[in-house]
């Protein structure tokens, strides 16, 4: 049987606290674990970027975004990796919608 895959971006902003070195270390954790589990289709690291609003009395942040491709089950526990750790500030999983797909819908 096929295993269905989706396409997913996921965004997640590191304390701008961390050392560079473990900045770096955060990002090369998390997109070895997309690349392992999935297709890392695309990485955008936008840098330190203001925040909308202050996160722990923090107004900046690293900001990294990965866009992927994998099976239903890699975001929740890409997002349970996120919640645990240190250094995460805030993430977001989103499934991204097929062109294809939402064409033949419209």
């Amino acid at each position: 049987m096929e295993k269905i895959t989706n396409t997913y971006e996921t965004l997640f902003v590191i304390d701008p606290d961390l050392t560079e070195e473990g900045t770096k270390a955060l990002v090369e954790k998390f997109t070895a674990l997309i690349a392992k589990n999935g297709e890392i289709l695309e990485t955008s690291e936008w840098g330190k970027r203001k925040l909308a609003y202050p996160i722990n009395d923090k107004n900046e942040g690293y900001y990294v975004l990965v866009n992927f491709k994998s099976e239903g089950t890699l975001p929740s526990e890409l997002e349970r990796i996120f919640g645990i750790t240190d250094g995460i500030m805030r993430y977001m999983v989103i499934r991204k919608e097929d062109k294809k797909l939402a064409k033949a819908e419209a």
